[in-house]
């Protein structure tokens, strides 16, 4: 059995490390710890009908996690749902974030056009559901700080991997049971902390919540949930854990899968006062479903809106009266200017601005605002100004990283790179809104953990009363401390989970 001196994770031999990759493998395709395999690994043409899959990236061992870490976000989660549906609910706040990004966020401006319009013509749903995603690393300046949380990032759409993670956390049991024990370094359950993760169930349990709140108001057909998807789908495991887990539960909803792309030729809004959203199943089209929810896991980026038509297919979900995660408002209060403005560093006599959509307690704001990384702009103010210093310096820049506002991996500028990239701008480019500046988290080990603590919250717009905000689960991924870019989804990371340490 492993002792205290031993190495962790245990060192293997050929014939372990053969036995637990076989393990692994059959173990993530029988539970759906899948994905359709890249197309640069089986091309289009070799699998037409897309029957194909592949083990989703996994650790062979869970990485250990600091306990205070681990406690110390998922405490906060609760209070980051109520920051965020607050902002969506703070349209001026919002208007003025998308002023000073619109013109170097084409994607921002569009969106927030289709907020006016329906605006315009009058909203029939004040509620709004999210599915959130907080991401931190851990930071220790010193051997002898306390380690802590500091966000990398604030999910208001789309926020993957709730179906996947709880099963990598299944894995990692299994494996404590059955091939963990056969080491010649053995490890037992008891020696390795492994909180429990239902964010399968979780994660369901808030669109019930959003569901059984609309099926209480007189449907005129019978109700459904729409996922919202991409056509093609690699990740197409990981949402169907959440369809499976809502079809599956005593009182089953039905759930459809629409590609973005068919939004306009299979749903209609009823010729009613109450603009409800009719589905019209491809497979029996006399069939009639009112959408109670719609869920988002595409319309999250420009690619999504190739055309006017794709606009179009957002503007009749958003004006309709099924529920929507996330509506536009909530979809803009996840915009990275958004947790600059939250972090950007302030003097002790000045008021947090968070005090503007919390009116918690000090200690609640201040549980908060620690989790916060610096964020500074690269503009005309005192904080821009002093980012600027930072920025060019070749020393000091290499604690920090320069983020554009666009979504997605593959951007970020790191460390000594930045000097010679502002640079090649010209000043007034780089001095825009379309550049963040951030502090990174220090670390101590040869690999990167990142922690996402999701979290669901059914609140009302109109009389900003929260229905329902709970924690639900969590998700780590961890690549080598060598990658700048790129996660999961992206071929850099794999799934993991927490030992707590």
């Amino acid at each position: 059995m492993a002792s205290p001196q031993q190495p962790y994770p245990p060192e293997l031999t050929a014939a372990e490390s053969e036995q637990l990759l076989s393990t692994i493998k059959d173990w993530s395709i029988a539970h759906g710890l899948a994905v359709r395999p890249p197309p640069s690994l089986v091309p289009a043409e070799s699998d037409p009908r897309g029957v194909l899959a592949t083990t989703a990236p996994v650790t062979l061992f869970p990485s250990p996690f600091p306990r205070v870490c681990f406690e110390q976000a998922k405490s906060i989660q609760r209070a980051y749902n109520h920051l965020y549906a607050s902002i969506a609910q703070d349209e001026e706040f919002l208007r003025d974030i998308v002023q000073e990004i619109l013109e170097v966020d084409e994607f921002i401006a569009e969106l927030w056009q289709v907020h006016l319009k329906v605006k315009e013509e009058g909203y029939v749903q004040s509620l709004s559901l999210g599915l959130f995603r907080s991401d931190y690393m851990v930071h220790q300046g010193t051997n002898d700080e306390p380690p802590s949380i500091k966000q990398v990032e604030f999910n208001t759409i789309a926020s993957s991997f709730g179906g996947l993670s709880s099963q990598t956390s299944s894995l990692h049991r299994h494996l404590c049971l059955t091939d963990y024990a056969l080491l010649k370094n053995s490890l037992s359950t008891k020696e390795l902390d492994l909180p429990e993760n239902e964010s399968t169930k979780s994660l369901a349990s808030g669109i019930r919540a959003a569901y059984n709140t609309y099926t209480q108001l007189e449907p005129i057909h019978n109700c459904c949930v729409i996922f919202l998807v991409q056509d093609p789908e690699r990740n197409i495991f990981d949402q169907r854990h959440l369809e499976y887990e809502l079809q599956q539960d005593r009182s089953p909803i039905p759930v459809f899968r629409l590609p973005f792309a068919k939004v306009l030729s299979q749903t209609t809004i009823a010729n009613t006062s109450r603009r409800q959203l009719l589905y019209h199943p491809p497979s029996n089209a006399s069939k009639i479903f009112e959408v109670a929810v719609v869920y988002l896991r595409a319309g999250y980026g420009p690619q999504d809106y190739p055309d006017s038509t794709a606009w179009q297919a957002r503007l009749q979900i958003e004006r309709s009266n099924a529920i929507k995660c996330p509506t536009i408002l909530t979809q803009l209060a996840g915009a990275k200017k958004v947790q600059q403005v939250l972090a950007t560093p302030t003097s002790s006599s000045e008021p947090s601005i968070l005090t503007r959509f919390l009116k918690s307690s000090t200690d609640e704001l201040g549980n908060l605002s620690k989790t916060f990384t610096n964020i500074y702009p690269l503009d005309d103010s005192p904080a821009g100004l002093e980012a600027r210093k930072l920025a060019v310096d070749p020393e000091r820049c290499k604690g920090y990283v320069l983020k554009p506002q666009r979504e997605g991996g593959g951007n970020n500028i790191y460390r000594s790179a930045i000097p010679p990239f502002l640079e090649s701008l010209p000043e007034t480019h780089w001095k825009s809104p379309e550049y963040d500046f951030a502090e990174r988290c220090d670390r101590k080990r040869g690999v990167i953990c990142e922690l996402g603590i999701y979290g669901t919250c059914l609140w009302d717009q109109t009389s900003k009363e929260v229905l329902h905000n709970e924690e639900a689960g969590y998700l780590l991924r961890t690549k080598g401390d060598k990658s700048e870019e790129g996660g999961v989804a992206a071929g850099f990371g794999s799934m993991d989970s927490c030992r707590l340490v």
